[in-house]
């Protein structure tokens, strides 16, 4: 495919708000996890046992007057992550070049604004209707990310949420180098954002995958993952002859293995057939890529299905780790904060770890690190992995 410049890049996670607090905590080996003080409260009266990945200031992050309508903590922390690492420059800069109308919006989420809807349902009046505050359609569909940022960049050209679950805000990557290569628009913001609320948590707990502990991604003792939230957009745009030492998207692969609802397909298959084609497009050998950031959930059966289909394509010199210890899983934004931690290796040379995990599990491979490691690399990979077998994997790389 034809390579893409990414113009700008940002995330704002448990860690911290912006690129440079991913970055400070990757290097520290500084979790963003704590125990579990949001949502509703179960029986004992206390919220859920288990660790988050929440984002501090949230609650006080107000939307601006003229966008009042699209208020709730999902588009909030869309907001917040809009306002750093000069994204809104970038994207004023990429208007200027382009035009409005010539630039996508392609963002992903997992359940928007639902804890909105949640609210809502709460307090419905005598009547069974929504209370005056809360009677805003817009936020009440998943689209509501979409419509969001729509409002808040003046952008005109088409604009896109995905849903996908894990993989939703990897997966606009692929679908705006599609639009690109195929004319429709010359650049793209692409993104995701997901927010905690009581349906994501005692969702995940109703499947069993909530770890009570801090997750342990790829460790012999792991049992569940950690819930998280987070928010973070990349500008895209054809690359042109000055773009030489800038850093590119150079690949995308997607799959449906469709094996079941919530597990993957127990060979990996379709995670395999993703990497393979994100090779295959940027048109380079596994061999070559110096860094994948994997889904890494830290549930039992994820970790070993995934480490599987690594090894079937990958050398074991290859550093590969899981994030999450760092995050939480952040479900639809897991895809483009893990872009950044991929970008962010790519640009500094700091490969992270596996953090919380001390005892490696023997099935899961050498390729799989634990501890962080500095290293110059020409090409890094992300997998994100969604339930329902929706894969994708991003390769990016320096321009030639």
């Amino acid at each position: 495919m034809p390579p893409l410049a990414i113009r700008a890049f940002t995330a704002t996670t448990a860690l911290g708000r912006g690129v440079e607090a991913q970055q400070a905590a990757l290097l520290a080996r500084r979790s963003g996890l704590r125990r579990n003080d949001f949502g509703p409260v179960g029986a004992g009266g206390e919220p859920l046992p288990c660790w988050i990945g929440r984002v501090d200031g949230v609650e006080e992050a107000a939307l601006p007057t003229a966008l009042a309508g699209w208020e709730c903590r999902n588009n909030r922390l869309a907001w917040l992550a809009l306002q750093q690492d000069g994204m809104s420059d970038a994207l004023a800069a990429l208007v200027t070049r382009q035009g409005a109308d010539r630039i996508a919006i392609v963002v992903g989420t997992s359940t928007s604004s639902i804890g909105a809807t949640e609210e809502a349902y709460t307090r419905l009046d005598g009547t069974g209707a929504f209370a005056a505050d809360m009677d805003r359609p817009g936020i009440h569909t998943v689209h509501s990310l979409g419509g969001f940022v729509q409002a808040a960049t003046g952008l005109r050209g088409p604009c896109v949420t995905v849903a996908t679950a894990c993989s939703s805000s990897a997966k606009v990557f692929a679908q705006a180098a599609r639009l690109i290569e195929a004319g429709v628009v010359d650049a793209a913001l692409v993104g995701g954002v997901d927010t905690l609320c009581g349906s994501v948590l005692y969702g995940f707990n109703s499947l069993q995958l909530v770890s009570r502990a801090p997750c342990k991604p790829f460790d012999a003792g792991r049992d569940g993952l950690s819930l998280g939230e987070a928010g973070g957009f990349a500008l895209l745009e054809r690359a042109s002859d000055g773009d030489e030492a800038g850093l590119q998207l150079r690949g995308y692969g997607e799959s449906s293995d469709a094996h079941h609802m919530s597990s993957p397909h127990p060979q990996g298959l379709g995670a395999q057939y993703a990497m393979r084609d994100a090779l295959a497009r940027a048109g380079i050998e596994a061999a070559q890529v110096g860094y994948l950031n994997l889904h890494g959930t830290a549930t039992p059966a994820n970790d070993g299905i995934e480490a599987a289909a690594v090894a079937a394509l990958f050398p074991d010199t290859l550093h590969a780790s899981s994030t999450k210890g760092w995050t939480g899983h952040t479900l639809g934004a897991a895809g483009i904060v893990e872009s950044v931690f991929a970008l962010i290796a790519l640009r500094h040379g700091l490969l992270p770890g596996t953090l919380n995990s001390d005892a490696p599990d023997p099935a899961c491979g050498a390729h799989i690190r634990f501890d962080n490691a500095h290293a110059g690399i020409g090409y890094a990979m992300n997998n994100s992995f969604g339930f329902g077998g929706n894969n994708c994997s991003l390769l990016f790389g320096r321009g030639a």
